[in-house]
């Protein structure tokens, strides 16, 4: 693929000019993002206590981690599930270990010294989330709970997504017992693109720790959980690179999650809408949802349906004007266009046979949902398991923070019915599961979702 440094750069630029006049210069405040902001993220709090030093320790993963460790025997005393701390929470070293373990392989210590640890830690392109102390059986009776010690499950971030905006969703993958990486490739380093650069090297680097960490014992799987068509095609490029470098990598993931995607094809508008909500962030229109027109009285497009669409703004259109010739014609640059439908006609035609879910909604403003429908039809022709599930109102890559409850619940059911018991036969009869989807739904208490399994449709409305 040719460099894109030349060709990317300066235009985009001139383009997030346009956008960065959408609003005024006393919107960069340095105060943190309320709770609606889709930068937002989900403090969560871990409890150390119940689990000794030795034993965590002794984990598979955690011994291997070159990391400085203090060689300490701390008494743990037993405490309710409500203690947050405990006298080993006092070791910062242990602490920053277990939270967020960078892959960096840094040299062995030569003696241990006490680290301190900084509130703020720089942006970098991966880090590793181990399970939570207390959803671990540090005893290894459970079958269920080896299975996800064993399984690591691979966020791969939206365009403009950083680490902080991941952490919830890994946090909550850690709280089940899973291992979590979180990807993200600095939008820097996606406009200076160049062939060998530096977000080759950040896929590159991930690819071959996966790849060393699957060979360290038998029985370790891999899961990935995609974000916008950002995440799905890193996802193309990194099984692109184990199909060729270790094709029995492919047998060993056992699940895909793909949130806010795909458009399986070099679309102007979508890359322009994309870019578009990556400049403008909270200020996009990509961000809003849809609403009811009798409850709206905003300035919007309501179609046939009574369905209201936030109307962008008049610099925002003028940037999604600009972006989308500017790609009409990137996209078409032979080298550009080859590279793209390489990846492409992999994620179409050569997936692995593992389960698939899609997460998506009608109200999204970057990825069309019929382009999402329409490709997971084109993935059933193709005899892949593939289950859906459409939450009709909320905005691209912002369905956990609207409704956490439908959402937890459709990752919980996937990860037990496709990661915790293995490969299911193709065209095994899952009567059953239409009646528990209908349950989830009603749990999570959502406005309205539409679930599909095997080509049964459920729309759910709250009365």
């Amino acid at each position: 693929m040719g460099s894109l440094s030349g060709i990317l750069q300066r235009p985009l630029i001139a383009a997030a000019a346009v956008g960065f006049a959408s609003f005024s210069s006393s919107d960069f405040s340095p105060a943190l993002p309320s709770s609606k902001s889709s930068d937002s993220h989900l403090p969560t709090s871990t409890t150390l206590s119940d689990i000794s030093v030795s034993k965590l320790s002794n984990l598979p993963f955690v011994s291997r981690i070159r990391v400085p460790l203090p060689n300490v025997n701390i008494p743990i005393p037993n405490s309710d599930c409500n203690s947050l701390y405990s006298s080993v929470a006092s070791s910062p070293a242990l602490l920053k270990l277990y939270h967020s373990a960078d892959l960096g392989k840094a040299p062995n210590p030569t003696a241990y010294k006490r680290v301190s640890l900084s509130p703020s830690v720089p942006d970098v392109s991966y880090k590793w989330h181990l399970p939570e102390p207390n959803a671990l059986d540090v005893s290894g009776k459970s079958d269920c709970s080896s299975t996800k010690m064993r399984t690591v499950v691979v966020l791969l971030g939206w365009l403009g997504a950083k680490q902080k905006h991941l952490k919830r969703y890994a946090d909550w993958y850690t709280s089940q017992g899973y291992h979590a990486i979180t990807f993200t490739l600095p939008m820097a380093d996606i406009l200076k693109y160049q062939p060998g650069g530096k977000v080759e090297d950040h896929i590159d680097s991930l690819v071959t720790h996966l790849a060393d960490w699957l060979e360290e014992e038998q029985g370790k799987n891999l899961m990935f959980h995609t974000f916008s068509n950002t995440g799905w095609l890193t996802y193309g490029v990194m099984l692109e690179k184990f199909q060729k470098h270790d094709p029995s990598v492919m047998g060993r993931i056992r699940g895909c999650v793909v949130d806010s995607a795909p458009v399986a094809a070099p679309d102007p508008q979508v890359w322009a809408s994309g870019f578009s909500a990556a400049f403008l962030k909270k200020h996009s229109v990509a961000t809003k949802g849809t609403t009811d027109a009798s409850e709206s009285v905003m300035d919007v497009l309501v179609d046939s349906k009574g369905v209201v669409a936030p109307k962008p703004a008049v610099t925002e259109a003028a940037l999604l004007l600009v972006l989308e010739k500017f790609f009409k014609v990137v996209l078409n640059i032979p080298t550009v266009n080859r590279r793209l439908s390489d990846v492409l006609g992999l994620l179409s035609a050569r997936q692995p046979s593992c389960p698939q879910l899609y997460i998506y909604s009608s109200a999204d403003r970057v990825i069309p949902a019929g382009s999402v429908e329409s490709f997971i039809k084109q993935q059933r022709r193709a005899g892949h398991e593939v289950r859906a599930c459409n939450f009709v109102s909320t905005p691209h890559v912002d369905h956990f923070r609207n409704d956490p409850k439908l959402y937890t619940s459709e990752l919980t059911h996937f990860l037990e019915d496709c990661v915790l018991t293995g490969p299911q036969p193709r065209g095994q009869n899952r009567s059953w599961f239409p009646f528990l989807a209908l349950v989830w739904c009603s749990v999570a208490g959502s406005e309205s979702c539409v679930c599909e399994v095997n080509g049964l449709v459920l729309l759910l409305r709250k009365a």
